[in-house]
């Protein structure tokens, strides 16, 4: 089975155990929430497939029923996959609003779940400047730091970088949060000035981590 399902795929799932329904897991790409729980048929499966959109089988209605087909809340899909026993799917996709008929994020609620669900708000941050790097949107802080180049980033960093270790030896714990809220930001923008994703720094210390693991030398 291919790790991302194509259409050839659907015909390998076993839609029988379930009654020719198969459940379908819609997890948010970049925050790993889980947004909901619904059922496809294989023409379901099919059609979010062709048309890159979550599109489950509607129980209730008898037909097949797109999200956001009323709200305009769609659900942008990025992958899809079956699990081990080919009898559930789990699906990966971009909400575009409120997943949630009664307007939460999710359908489980608003709240964070996980610690995860709050690092992933700095690939949401990764995506604003990114946004404002494009845009330059007049009176925009980014933009404006942006436009004075890398040697200015790289200065402002530094700066940053001072604040948050002379909070550490000499102010509050909250002072400390601030200084190194401000740090990752000008972090995340010079980063955007030279075309880097966050994503590489992390790979980066995963591979770190796995060199460690396999009894490399600690890396500097």
């Amino acid at each position: 089975m291919a790790v991302t399902l194509t259409p050839e795929d659907i015909a390998r799932l076993d839609f029988a155990k379930g009654g020719g329904l198969l459940p379908a897991i819609v997890q948010d790409a970049v925050t790993g929430a889980v947004l909901m729980l619904g059922f496809m048929s294989p023409e379901a499966l099919s059609a979010t497939l062709e048309r890159r959109r979550v599109v489950f089988f509607s129980r209730s209605k008898g037909r097949l029923w797109e999200k956001g087909e009323t709200s305009g809340h769609h659900l942008q899909v990025e992958a899809a996959r079956a699990d081990c026993d080919r009898d559930a799917i789990l699906i990966t996709a971009r909400p575009e609003g409120p997943v949630c008929h009664t307007g939460t994020r999710t359908c489980f609620g608003d709240e964070e779940l996980t610690a995860a669900g709050r690092l992933a708000f700095l690939a949401e941050l990764e995506r604003i400047v990114a946004q404002r790097a494009a845009e330059r949107p007049e009176g925009s802080y980014t933009a404006r730091l942006l436009a004075q180049g890398a040697r200015r980033l790289a200065q402002k960093v530094g700066e940053e970088g001072l604040e948050v270790a002379l909070a550490a030896v000499g102010e509050t714990d909250e002072a400390l949060v601030r200084e190194a809220a401000d740090l990752l930001f000008h972090l995340l923008v010079l980063l955007r000035s030279r075309d880097i994703p966050l994503a590489g720094v992390v790979a980066e210390l995963e591979a770190r981590h796995a060199a460690r693991g396999a009894g490399a030398p600690a890396p500097r």
